[in-house]
């Protein structure tokens, strides 16, 4: 792809797939039929089959010029619309399954898809599902993603806000006291085989993840979104600042570019990769800089 530096390889760490069985979770939330979601939204349903939807990724990140993307499951349960894009396409795709630890069968289902190879990261929301990422039904499935080589935990912290529910006036009955970055400090130590991504800088727990960058290796922070939360901030904090000091304390190697793209027709989400580049760019960062974050880093992980 054509940036500042020249021609450079992306590759995404934060795609949503959100598939026909993600907006028929929601539709069956709502008690609303799958035309009337789409009406709400306006957006482009997918086919039943994820491999119809994983074809439409490809050309997506074809035409934009990206050579690799993580997909994430977005609801709990749908690991396998992710597990057959991956499998369509495995030297494009890393897929990421959603998981809520409270649910009863949580660790059956993961040890299976974690198993298929196909699945390389558990996700964890804990403000979504309420629960603390100290639980102890949060370490049974730690211990799995332990015992698969390669594999990682991603942790989102700091503001959860679902567009889409906002959207389709559904409730987002979220719990901010599970959504600070320290919270993981604890856990990271006691998992230090295990690479842990936090999603937006920490998404207003900006200090924090930075504090818990820095105590621990293991961890590593992904770009992606508008980063809105910049607006909590201390004054004239923008993404310019925001890398500087991301890079400052934990170094260009533990940086995952992202768009935190989901939907279409919008499909990749261009605007973020051009205000990340913008903003690396005007601190001058270096190619090799570039390259880490916005390709090699999310590959290393996974190698």
């Amino acid at each position: 792809m054509e940036t500042p530096w020249g021609d450079l390889a992306v590759a995404d760490a934060h795609v949503h797939f959100f598939s026909h069985r993600f907006f028929a979770a929601l539709a069956e939330q709502k008690k609303a039929t799958l035309d009337s979601i789409q009406t709400s939204l306006g957006w482009q349903l997918p086919a039943e089959n994820p491999e119809q939807l994983a074809d439409v990724w490809i050309q997506e990140l074809d035409r934009h010029g990206v050579a690799k993307a993580a997909l994430i499951a977005s609801v709990p349960g749908d690991h396998n619309s992710v597990m057959a894009a991956v499998q369509r396409f495995p030297q494009r795709f890393y897929g990421y399954a959603m998981v809520n630890p409270t649910e009863p069968n949580a660790v059956v289902q993961m040890k299976t898809a974690l198993a298929s190879g196909f699945i390389r990261g558990l996700c964890f929301f804990p403000a979504m599902h309420r629960y603390s990422i100290q639980d102890d039904r949060v370490a049974a499935l730690l211990d799995l993603v332990a015992a698969q080589p390669g594999a990682i935990a991603f942790v989102h912290c700091g503001v959860l806000s679902v567009g889409i529910r906002k959207k389709l006036g559904l409730p987002s009955l979220f719990d901010m006291r599970f959504s600070n970055p320290i919270d993981l400090h604890a856990v990271a130590l006691r998992y230090p085989q295990i690479r842990f991504v936090v999603p937006h800088f920490g998404a207003g727990y900006f200090r924090e993840a930075l504090m818990l960058c820095d105590l621990c290796p293991n961890i590593y922070l992904d770009t992606s979104s508008s980063n809105s939360w910049m607006r909590y901030e201390e004054a004239h904090l923008d993404l310019r600042a925001v890398y500087r000091r991301a890079l400052d304390v934990a170094g260009p190697r533990r940086l995952l570019f992202g768009t935190d793209s989901s939907f279409f027709p919008r499909g990749w989400n261009a605007q973020v990769f051009e205000a990340q580049t913008k903003a690396l760019y005007e601190i001058g960062i270096a190619n090799e800089t570039a390259r880490l974050i916005f390709h090699d880093n999310l590959v290393h992980l996974f190698s």
